[in-house]
């Protein structure tokens, strides 16, 4: 599996957007994320204004309802030509199914679809008290992607900590995709789960999303620069001492 960076475009506005897109040089086209903020700004048009300019999509809604609903939904997003979209987990398999079928296209094709498994805002206490699911956290994100796979999703959305056990109960062919990537000396904000890239270059994930720490950059092009450099272009090993993150 390939393994590439991603960057979250968690923007209001169009202007914004492009305004940020526009540090990247003609050569560099990152693999972005539009989520729900920004597509429910800006609509579809959004999209497409993306792809025109030659960016590869993430499209984050995290659809979750009725299957029937899901799978309806899914067929309007067929129409995007987006490269990867994602849905709830927690949906169930039937849920999961459903959307299979509504993203699947008259000739077979379909982006990528990945189901989110537990947020990385989300640790054991929070999921035990709130959600109330006892179960360790860990043991909840391994059945979930099995679900995924079960329903014949792509991969799912984990935090880089569990995409190794991912890998080992599915399959190295099931894409993990993985926010709460942060520089060592970044913020965590609202994460909880949380790596730099280096160390989710050694996890095992096949994606990494890393919104702030690029956007909020005082130099984006630079900031996107060094995620490259400590997720796809380097040896993990090289990076053990220089960027360490405690394991949460």
């Amino acid at each position: 599996m390939g393994q590439d960076v991603i960057v979250a475009c968690d923007f209001a506005t169009k202007e914004e957007t492009l305004r940020f897109l526009d540090y990247f040089a003609q050569e560099e086209k990152p693999f972005v994320k539009i989520g729900m903020e920004l597509y429910y700004a800006e609509g579809p048009e959004i999209v497409r204004e993306i792809k025109r300019r030659g960016h590869k999509i993430f499209l984050d809604l995290k659809l979750h309802d009725i299957p029937n609903t899901v799978e309806k939904a899914m067929r309007v997003l067929s129409k995007l030509d987006v490269d990867m979209t994602n849905l709830h987990a927690a949906g169930t398999v039937k849920m999961m199914e459903a959307a299979v079928r509504g993203l699947t296209r008259e000739d077979g094709s379909r982006p990528l679809l990945i189901a989110v498994t537990q947020l990385t805002s989300t640790d054991q206490e929070r999921m035990t008290e709130e959600i109330l699911i006892d179960r360790p956290l860990e043991e909840v994100v391994i059945t979930y992607a099995k679900n995924a796979d079960k329903a014949g999703l792509d991969g799912v959305v984990c935090s880089p900590l569990e995409a190794g056990i991912v890998h080992e109960a599915v399959g190295e062919g099931f894409i993990t995709v993985t926010p709460g990537v942060r520089f060592e000396e970044s913020d965590k904000g609202d994460q909880s789960r949380v790596t730099t890239p280096a160390r989710a270059k050694e996890l095992g994930s096949d994606y990494i999303v890393v919104g702030r720490p690029i956007t909020q950059a005082a130099d984006p092009l630079e900031a996107y620069r060094r995620c490259v450099r400590d997720f796809v272009d380097v040896q993990p090993e090289e990076h053990n001492k220089e960027f360490c993150f405690p394991e949460l």
